[in-house]
C-alpha cells in the first residue's frame, strides 16, 4: 500500500532539485538526457522528504545524491530502507562512529549502496525460494542479497520486510526494513580497525646493538613474530636525507607485508581532504615532498608515527624565505612527525599528570614540548607555539593525525655569551732576602746596572 509523502517538500529536497536543475542546464542539449531529468516525483526526492530521517541524512553526509542521481537516470531502483531506531538506538554504538568517521567514508558508502538494487521490485515479487540479486555496491559484487518468503513474511538478506512498496514512484520503490544489513566488506574493515585500536606499544628489552658507522645491526636480530616492532630505532630506518641517518635498514614487517603503509598512508590523507581545512599539508605530503612515499615504507616495517598536522590557515602564514631554502618543506615536516602513537587523550593525560612533556620528532635531534594550557594541549613555546586544534583527525593503531593550529619551529640553541677578556696582570719575580742584600752593596758601589735583576 503507497504512503503520501508527509507534508510540503522539504528545505533537502528542493535543494536537490536546484541542484539537478543546475547540473542538467549545464548539459548540452540531449534527448536522452531530457528524458531522464529527475523532477519531483523521482524516488530520491522522496527519500530525502519521507520518514526515513536517520537514512536520508546518511546519504547525504556520504556524499551519495551524485551517484544515485546517476543510478536512476539508468534504470529503476529499489531500496530497502531501515526505520529510524534501527539506525538511532539499534545500531551499536561502537559501529556508528566508525560509520561517520571522515576517514571511513568509503565504508558508510558501501553500506548504504549495499541497500539498493537496481531493479524495480514490488511486494509480489517475493517467492519461498530465494531470488539472489546485485546492489550498487560495486566492493561487495560478489555478495548477492537473497530475498524470499518465511512464514508469510518477506525477507531480504536478514532483515525482516515491515513495510513493503511503502513508498512508489515511476523510476524506484521503497520498502522499509527493520534492521540495517551490513556487507561482509564493511564488517571486516569494521573488525581490522577495532583489532588495531586494540593494539598496545611494546617496549622492546635487550635492543640489538646497531653499528654507528653503517647504521645496520651488528648481529642479525632474532626471529621477530608477524607484527611485532622493528629491531631498529626509526631514524635509522628514514631514507637519505639531510641531518637523518644514511642508509635505510629493513624491519621484520618489511618483507612480509605484515602491514601496508601505503594503503594507510593514502587513507588518512584522503581523511584529511574530506575533513576539510588540511589541503595545504595534504599536498607537501604528496606533490612537494616524498614524505607520503617514505611514511608508508616505515608503517609497512612495522613503525608508528603521529602527524602534528597544521590546518590551512596556519600554513598560510610560511613565508617565502621559510620555504624557498633546499629542503626546507621536508625539514618542517619532519619536526611535526613524532615517532610513537599518541592520541589526544594520550597526550592530554602526560601533560596533565607530568607538566612539560618532550617527544622526539623526526628531525633530529630536536624534541617537541608539549603542556597543559586551556583545557588542552600546546606544542611548542612563545609565539611560535600551537594547540591541539582538531583531535584524532584520524587513528588506526599505526597512523595517528591530530590537527593543530600552527606550524612548529624548533628552538634554536643560541650560543652562550662569550666571556669579556680578562686583564692579563704580569707580576714582577719578587726577589729573596739575600739578594735584594747583594743588590745593595753593589749600589753601594756603583756597579748594581750591570745585573737586570737588581732594577
Amino acid at each position: 500500500m503507497d504512503s503520501q509523502i508527509y507534508g510540503a517538500p522539504s528545505l533537502l529536497s528542493l535543494a536537490f532539485l536546484a541542484l539537478l536543475a543546475t547540473t542538467a542546464s549545464a548539459l548540452p542539449a540531449n534527448p536522452a538526457n531530457s528524458a531522464a531529468q529527475i523532477n519531483s516525483n523521482s524516488v530520491l526526492v522522496a527519500l530525502l522528504d519521507s520518514h526515513y530521517t536517520e537514512l536520508s541524512e546518511l546519504v547525504e553526509k556520504a556524499l551519495l545524491l551524485q551517484t544515485l542521481e546517476d543510478a536512476v537516470t539508468n534504470h529503476n531502483i529499489s531500496i530497502f530502507a531501515p526505520r529510524n531506531e534501527a539506525l538511532e538506538r539499534d545500531l551499536d554504538p561502537e559501529f556508528k562512529r566508525f560509520l561517520l568517521e571522515p576517514r571511513n567514508l568509503k565504508s558508510l558508502q558501501n553500506l548504504l549502496l549495499f541497500h539498493m538494487i537496481p531493479a524495480r521490485i514490488h511486494s509480489n515479487h517475493w517467492r519461498k525460494k530465494p531470488l539472489l540479486h546485485t546492489s550498487l555496491c560495486r566492493d561487495a559484487a560478489g555478495e548477492l542479497i537473497p530475498l524470499h518468503q518465511k512464514n508469510g513474511e518477506k525477507i531480504v538478506g536478514t532483515a525482516r520486510v515491515i513495510k513493503s512498496d511503502d513508498i512508489v514512484r515511476p523510476d524506484g520503490i521503497i520498502h522499509g526494513i527493520e534492521r540495517l544489513l551490513i556487507p561482509k566488506s564493511v564488517q571486516q574493515q569494521f573488525n581490522a580497525r577495532r583489532s588495531l585500536r586494540a593494539t598496545s606499544a611494546v617496549i622492546p628489552e635487550g635492543a640489538p646493538e646497531v653499528d654507528p658507522r653503517t647504521h645496520r645491526l651488528k648481529k642479525s636480530a632474532p626471529p621477530a613474530p608477524a607484527g611485532a616492532p622493528p629491531a631498529l630505532p626509526v631514524y635509522d630506518a628514514l631514507a637519505p636525507g639531510p641531518s637523518l641517518a644514511p642508509a635505510p635498514a629493513p624491519g621484520p614487517g618489511g618483507p612480509h607485508h605484515h602491514f601496508d603503509g601505503e594503503s594507510q598512508v593514502k587513507d588518512f590523507i584522503q581523511t584529511l581532504l574530506h575533513y576539510g581545512g588540511y589541503n595545504e599539508m595534504a599536498d607537501i605530503l604528496v606533490n612537494l615532498t616524498s614524505l607520503a612515499t617514505e611514511m608508508g615504507r616505515l608503517v609497512s616495517e612495522g613503525y608508528v608515527l603521529t602527524v602534528l598536522a597544521p590546518n590551512d590557515e596556519a600554513m598560510a602564514k610560511l613565508t617565502t624565505d621559510q620555504l624557498s631554502e633546499p629542503g626546507a618543506p621536508e625539514q618542517i615536516m619532519y619536526y611535526h612527525l613524532i615517532p610513537e602513537y599518541q592520541t589526544e587523550e594520550s597526550m592530554y593525560n602526560s601533560v596533565r599528570r607530568f607538566g612539560k612533556v618532550k617527544y622526539d620528532t623526526l628531525r633530529l635531534p630536536h624534541k617537541v614540548v608539549a603542556e597543559e594550557a586551556d583545557g588542552s594541549v600546546k606544542f611548542g613555546r612563545g609565539e611560535g607555539s600551537a594547540y591541539l586544534f582538531d583531535p584524532d583527525i584520524y587513528t588506526d593503531g599505526r597512523i595517528s593525525v591530530q590537527g593543530i593550529d600552527g606550524v612548529l619551529f624548533p628552538v634554536e640553541e643560541t650560543a652562550a655569551p662569550k666571556a669579556a677578556p680578562v686583564a692579563k696582570i704580569v707580576s714582577k719575580p719578587r726577589r729573596g732576602r739575600l739578594l735584594e742584600l747583594g743588590c745593595r752593596m753593589l749600589g753601594a758601589v756603583g756597579q748594581n746596572h750591570h745585573f737586570s735583576i737588581c732594577h
